[in-house]
């Protein structure tokens, strides 16, 4: 039987509330008989596997190794992501290199077939590492059944530390952001942003992010967000405008327009930093 995390309310106080039972949830979660069930066949299986087609032919492996990177909607996409892992991250052609979700390349990198001889699946720690991601991401999941927002903001937890801690520029660790439609629900929230936002142009939403996140965070470099104070600001804000969808009084149509010439105003074009 899978044990099934509480939230027995909504809004910042659910928050609080997961925040002081979450390690206690988690154990119990991670000891149930299908998570243990996914962590033994993986541990026996996985050294046996030295390539992208030996995994995507797995069902069972395929699916702890797309869930330890959130993926777990590709399960059936087997020949895109045999592709991602058999490029590899090196070549900047690479597809995972080419596309806007990070979490894409984090996964190529992590299995490194496309990247080395011998793959990281041969690694003795290798198993570990990726059933740690695995049953964080599930519990996530499995906390998001009863509270999609709850899911989200611990979702913008692990990964801005992730983001904030990549040695690229400012503006690129924002279209990581940009990248990954968890994130970008949690800032489009919290920062009072319309659902027309994601409509404007790329590098119109980048400036009106970092103008917003100046304002209501104190900071628009996602460096900033490795404090958990920061992130703690950002989660909060996006609960308690989740929760009571307060807008700023004005339609959606009407805000995209006065970002867009906001935006406009402040610089126009960007260049693309991915």
């Amino acid at each position: 039987m899978t044990y099934s995390p509480v939230v027995p309310f909504g809004g910042y106080a659910g928050w609080k509330f997961l925040a002081r039972t979450r390690d206690a949830q988690k154990e119990a979660f991670v000891a149930s008989r299908q998570i243990q069930r996914d962590d033994a066949y993986f541990r026996e299986r996985i050294g046996s596997i030295r390539t992208a087609e030996d995994l995507v032919a797995d069902r069972r492996l395929l699916s702890v190794a797309l869930g330890a990177f959130g993926l777990s909607d590709d399960i059936n996409n087997k020949y895109f992501i045999r592709k991602v892992l058999e490029d590899g991250t090196l070549d900047t052609k690479a597809l995972a290199n080419k596309l806007a979700d990070k979490r894409y390349l984090d996964f190529s990198k992590a299995f490194g077939f496309g990247d080395f001889a011998t793959p990281r699946t041969q690694l003795s720690d290798f198993a570990d590492k990726i059933l740690s991601s695995y049953k964080t991401s599930r519990f996530e999941e499995a906390v998001g059944q009863s509270n999609y927002q709850m899911r989200l903001a611990m979702n913008a937890e692990r990964e801005l530390a992730v983001i904030a801690g990549r040695n690229q520029s400012v503006d690129a660790k924002w279209f990581a952001v940009l990248g990954s439609a968890p994130l970008r629900e949690v800032f489009q929230t919290a920062l009072g942003l319309p659902s027309a936002f994601a409509a404007i142009d790329l590098d119109q939403q980048l400036v009106a992010l970092k103008d917003k996140a100046e304002q209501l965070l104190g900071s628009s470099d996602i460096s900033d967000f490795s404090d958990p104070e920061t992130v703690e600001d950002l989660v909060r804000l996006f609960l308690l405008r989740a929760e009571t969808q307060v807008g700023a009084g004005y339609s959606s149509s009407s805000a995209a327009l006065t970002l867009l010439q906001s935006a406009a105003n402040r610089g126009g074009m960007l260049s693309r930093l991915v």
